[in-house]
């Protein structure tokens, strides 16, 4: 596990008690502010004992399971089915004691007359149907009913109820950093619209031939990933970030890319990104949306990251201003490509648009720097050739 992580939560454990586990066999998974991480045994061997349930929390470096690495998977195949037949007859037992329990009813029937015949004060029953009257009042509360005001009937029908649900450790981790960001960096958001006619002209064209030679999509992201670093290569400030008193700038660009997993947000990093090709970009992205559904993004993937993007236009955000991902110093937000009346060379035409914004942190960028990225990035985007000439 990483440095970082001290404890998680037990979610499930793949082996019970008795049963044989091969080496390197998972027999755990622990949820961890970051990810779901996989224990694994280090030796094969018979489960001997479990060291928590399922919903505890555990510490790294704590014991957690014992393996009995003498034994051998013929003596757990014999062992765990005897519980199990165990079972079975205790409830066959338990069964009948219902059935026995059935006859006690009636000997308390037969006692029963006898404080009846004993008790001469059912005179005091008696003024039970005396009450019946008093119930009999009851029914002038309905008559008293008022009338409805402003025709509202005074019941809204349908269903009130609730249900809450304990946050897991992802949801709790994800709420603490971005209420940290907010409190943490001067955020300030600046927008601008690309014109995506020319990036879609260049992917219809090329896609298919990029399919059947590498097997991957051309989509958007890989020219944005590309872009980013064109305008990073003119605006260095944006892939900065402060540690105490000092600023950091990095050579390198590490881009960290928001994926939606059944957990929540996560954003693992595309390492040195300057030195992709937009192919290589496509695949990096391929890979992490595939690990990104089955729940498998590691902690290495998740650590650094000098600048982030979040692709809102996937579920169809027209427009949003992201949180700043500390310690980063900036994050772009793409939005969905709407189709919109523009002015080009004095005529309006419909052109397919996006909303890109620039959310940056003011005490280490300027005003002057972050307008002059996106405007760079937009540049590159309606006109990709500017990235080959690296202009």
């Amino acid at each position: 596990m990483a440095e970082s992580i001290v404890e998680g939560t037990l979610t499930k454990w793949h082996k019970a008690v008795g049963q044989f586990v091969d080496r390197d066999e998972p027999i755990a998974t622990i949820e961890t502010d970051k990810v779901d991480v996989t224990v694994n045994s280090p030796e094969a061997g018979i489960v001997l004992e479990l060291g928590a349930q399922e919903g505890d929390t555990v510490t790294v470096g704590g014991n957690l399971f014992k393996v009995d690495i003498d034994g051998k998977a013929e003596d757990a195949t014999a062992s765990s089915p005897a519980p199990a037949a165990a079972e079975k007859p205790a409830e066959q037992a338990a069964a009948p004691a219902p059935a026995a329990a059935t006859p006690p009813p009636p000997p308390q029937q037969h006692s029963a007359p006898s404080p009846a015949s004993a008790v001469p004060p059912p005179p005091a029953p008696a003024a039970a149907p005396r009450a019946a009257p008093a119930a009999a009042s009851a029914p002038p509360p309905p008559a008293s009913k008022p009338a409805p005001v402003d025709g509202f009937p005074g019941l809204v029908p349908g269903s009130r109820t609730e249900r809450r649900v304990k946050m897991n450790r992802m949801r709790l981790k994800i709420a603490s950093r971005l209420k940290e960001s907010q409190n943490t960096a001067a955020s300030l958001t600046t927008f601008n619209e690309v014109d995506m006619s020319n990036l879609m002209d260049f992917r219809n064209k090329y896609k298919e031939a990029v399919f059947d030679r590498y097997g991957v999509k051309l989509g958007f992201m890989s020219a944005f990933i590309k872009a980013t670093c064109h305008a990073i290569a003119a605006v260095p400030e944006v892939n900065a970030r402060i540690e105490g008193d000092e600023i950091v700038y990095s050579d390198y660009v590490d881009i960290s890319v928001a994926v939606a997993t059944p957990k929540g947000l996560v954003t693992p990093v595309i390492r040195n990104c300057e030195a992709l090709s937009m192919i290589q970009a496509e695949q990096a992205m391929a890979e992490l949306g595939k690990k990104a559904k089955n729940n498998a993004i590691t902690i290495e993937e998740l650590a650094g990251g000098t600048f982030t993007i979040s692709n809102g236009g996937v579920f169809g955000s027209l427009m949003g201003t992201p949180i700043i991902n500390q310690p980063q110093g900036a994050i772009l937000g793409m939005h969905a490509v709407k189709e919109r009346a523009v002015v080009v060379n004095g005529k309006v035409e419909v052109r397919p648009m996006m909303y890109i914004a620039l959310t940056y942190d003011h005490r280490l960028i300027d005003g002057r720097e972050a307008v002059t990225f996106l405007v760079k990035l937009k540049d590159a985007i309606e006109d990709p050739r500017r990235m080959l000439l690296d202009i």
